[in-house]
């Protein structure tokens, strides 16, 4: 018999009773998701099959293109992870913070790597993947900056090595030009650079739901109105 007409229960247990996690999955409870400070339990209490929304099932991503007016793109080493040690360029990259948006989070990602002040133009491109980190699906998205300032400090804790590159040496690496998915993105920067390809900016605006304000990337040069 349904509770009062219900078919979930959730339970948003703090960290400090975890201890009580045991008997609620006893019951038939199970682990919806975690935060830093509680667990999420939930129980479908009907026989048929569950509805209830799943846990958020993607990571978002950014990567910043940055050229100067030499035509020079913005590049990073790093220190660790798959690509240390591997004189590899590539451009700054980052994971979008809870709350944050996809554009502050391309400018933030790019002063904390090389210390460049930048501002956001548009997002050129993005990829959905699955089965990526802890298993949950992934989307990256390439955004162009105009850099703001040019003198580069690198990150101490990230980053090995930070420089201003000529465009043709970054796409002439072997990475860039092995991996599809890098070839496409060299390709889209260079159309670009060369004024033919227009990619989404962000429009401000507010929901109709109370929500609060948010950000819709269009194509607003194509876009008539």
């Amino acid at each position: 018999m349904l509770l009062q007409g219900k078919k979930g229960v959730w339970i948003k247990m703090p960290i400090e009773l975890v201890n009580l996690v045991e008997p609620a999955v006893k019951e038939g409870f199970y682990c919806h998701h975690a935060e830093s400070r509680y667990l999420m339990l939930v129980h479908w209490l009907p026989s048929t099959p569950n509805t209830l929304p799943a846990n958020a099932s993607h990571r978002v991503g950014v990567s910043a293109f940055v050229m100067n007016e030499k035509n020079e793109v913005l590049v990073v080493q790093e220190k660790d992870g798959k690509l240390q040690g591997t004189g590899l360029w590539k451009f700054p990259t980052g994971v979008v913070d809870e709350g944050e948006d996809i554009c502050d989070a391309a400018v933030r990602e790019i002063k904390e790597e090389t210390g460049i002040d930048s501002e956001f133009v548009e997002i050129l491109a993005f990829r959905q993947s699955h089965k990526s980190f802890f298993e949950k699906s992934d989307l990256f998205f390439v955004c162009m900056l105009q850099p703001l300032s040019f003198d580069i400090r690198p990150q101490e804790a990230e980053i090995e090595a930070a420089q201003w590159m000529p465009f043709e040496e970054y796409t002439a690496q072997p990475f860039v030009q092995e991996h599809e998915f890098q070839r496409y993105i060299a390709d889209v920067c260079l159309a670009k650079k060369d004024e033919g390809y227009s990619g989404f900016s962000p429009v401000p605006m507010v929901s109709d739901f109370s929500l609060p304000k948010s950000y819709l990337y269009l194509n607003q040069q194509d876009l008539d109105i």
